[in-house]
């Protein structure tokens, strides 16, 4: 499947209003050595970095969330939102 890092950012930006809701910005790029993509979420001084594999890319990008990723998106919202 082909797609930009940009495209896969606003569809994870679409899947969990919850990061605009709580002004958290993620960056995400594709790491070669390791197969997946890095995506680091940020609010303020506060970061989180996780790794998410081609195969859950590839099912983010047909609209089925990543429990993985939503579980990271949570625990940084949790910890971090004041």
């Amino acid at each position: 499947m082909g797609y930009s890092n940009v495209a896969l950012k606003d569809k994870i930006m679409q899947m969990h209003p919850e990061l605009r809701q709580h002004h958290v910005d993620i960056g995400l790029n594709f790491n070669e050595e390791k197969g997946s993509y890095v995506i680091k979420f940020k609010k303020d001084a506060h970061e989180l970095s996780t790794y998410l594999d081609k195969d859950d890319a590839n099912e983010c990008m047909d609209g089925q969330k990543c429990i993985h990723l939503g579980v990271k998106i949570d625990e940084f919202i949790n910890n971090f939102n004041t």
